[in-house]
């Protein structure tokens, strides 16, 4: 599999439905499956989750992470999701 960084900017009301809708397949125990600029994948239901702040001369950024080993994205997922 080849590597890949993408990022792709949201409404804050299309952002807050896409994150309810993974807060809840993750609270339930669940995979999610996502599509992310024509590619989909799935975020097993044991992804780590962490929360990243930068901070620049110019600049803050907060990130949510979900990060897994590839051998855990296997499972069927329960939700699907397009970004």
């Amino acid at each position: 599999m080849s590597e890949r960084d993408v990022e792709k900017d949201y409404s804050v009301a299309d952002f807050a439905a896409k994150l309810r809708r993974l807060a809840d397949a993750l609270e339930s125990g669940k995979p999610f499956r996502i599509q992310v600029a024509g590619e989909r994948f799935t975020v097993p239901k044991n992804a780590r989750i962490s929360v990243e702040h930068e901070r620049g001369a110019d600049e803050e950024e907060v990130e949510f992470q979900l990060k897994w080993a590839l051998a855990d994205a296997d499972q069927e997922p329960e939700n699907d999701d397009e970004v």
